[in-house]
């Protein structure tokens, strides 16, 4: 008898030992969100923040270099995105692309022997809509990235491809007659939770007129349904997005909302009306610019059912509530805050070097068949 008491005491210690493990060592750091008494907080481990500054760690910058001197588009040929930088900024910018999305491969990730000016290989002509795509996003997303806005190596972070990137997910194979409703499947998307698998497909895949049809407001601004008329199921996808939200930023619900009234935004933080922004930014970068790429990537760079690996929160936050925890690398780099198209380029490939009319200096490309 005393021998079962024994090993019950230890197999007692031993799960309390393994619950614990999945715990915050105190003491925790809470950061108040909201008004008194709301329970509005924040709260994050040491462990977890340390874990944050390391992975938000920025390159040093190229050297700067004078903004004088013949102009790119005059030099060199086919330079279609950057061609009014003078050569020495034109070729420090193209050092600080290849130290962020290419330091093994080098120019040759891009570029080929034969010609610098050819558009061989795919990857230079997504490098072309990048460029562009992040030209707008500063230029004319200040609303959410603000004064600090992006470059390439916030998303991509010295991977040719960026971390987190997502394609339309077409679920697990299951036997006959089982239905998932889209959800109760493990994924990333849904934080490995019950909600919907692939909420970015309906969310942040679609033009801006889709707005309507969304069910983005489910929730009630009264203690009764009265007139509500948001399903469940309508609940549970906006649900999983938002579930997305938390989990690429770092944060909980209250980075955005106030607890005791989710749907009033007079009593929201303001980086509910930056998150409004954002998802609107998100939604022109995967409709205007990455999806028309599909036409000619290779299948290797496409998703399950074809389409091409686009952006949402995770992309640039990577768990941070400020994507690199805010640092201003633009500073650096101001080319990457305006548009700087060429007046005329020459796109040149294998099969067709003739000239082609682009679109006037500094006007906006307003896709990406208009960004090569």
């Amino acid at each position: 008898m005393r021998q079962i008491r024994l090993r019950a005491t230890a197999t007692a210690a031993l799960l309390s030992g393994l619950i614990l493990t999945g715990c915050d060592t105190p003491p925790v750091e809470s950061v108040q969100r909201g008004y008194r008494g709301t329970g509005m907080e924040l709260i994050a481990s040491p462990d977890d923040l340390a874990a944050t500054v390391a992975n938000n760690q920025v390159p040093e910058p190229q050297p700067p270099v004078p903004a004088v001197g013949p102009k790119a588009a005059d030099i060199y040929q086919n330079v279609q995105i950057l061609g009014d930088l003078s050569v020495g900024e034109f070729t420090r910018l193209m050092a600080a692309i290849t130290q962020w999305v290419a330091p093994e491969e080098g120019c040759n990730y891009c570029h080929v022997a034969e010609g610098f000016q050819l558009d061989t290989k795919y990857t230079k002509k997504v490098a072309r809509v990048m460029i562009a795509m992040t030209q707008r996003a500063n230029a004319d997303w200040g609303d959410h990235v603000g004064n600090v806005g992006v470059t390439c190596y916030t998303c991509h972070r010295g991977n040719n491809i960026p971390e987190y990137v997502w394609a339309q997910d077409p679920g697990q194979a299951h036997a006959a007659g089982i239905m998932t409703a889209s959800q109760n499947i493990a994924s990333e998307a849904g934080v490995y939770s019950s909600l919907p698998y692939d909420p970015f497909t309906a969310y942040l895949d679609g033009a801006k007129e889709d707005d309507a049809a969304l069910p983005w407001r489910v929730a009630g601004n009264t203690a009764l349904p009265n007139g509500n008329r948001s399903s469940i199921k309508q609940t549970e996808w906006i649900y999983s997005l938002m579930m997305h939200f938390s989990d690429s930023l770092g944060v909980n619900c209250t980075h955005c909302h106030n607890s005791r009234a989710f749907y009033d935004w007079e009593q929201s933080s303001p980086e509910r009306v930056r998150a409004w922004y954002g998802i609107r930014m998100v939604r022109e970068m995967n409709h205007e610019y990455i999806n028309p790429t599909t036409e000619w990537l290779p299948e290797h760079r496409k998703g399950p059912l074809g389409d091409a690996l686009k952006v949402n929160c995770a992309t640039c936050h990577q768990g941070a509530y400020q994507p690199l925890l805010g640092a201003n690398m633009v500073k650096d780099y101001p080319n990457l805050a305006r548009y700087t198209l060429a007046k005329k380029a020459q796109p040149m490939d294998d099969a067709d070097a003739s000239e082609a009319d682009q679109p006037a200096a500094n006007s906006a490309p307003a896709s990406a068949s208009e960004a090569f």
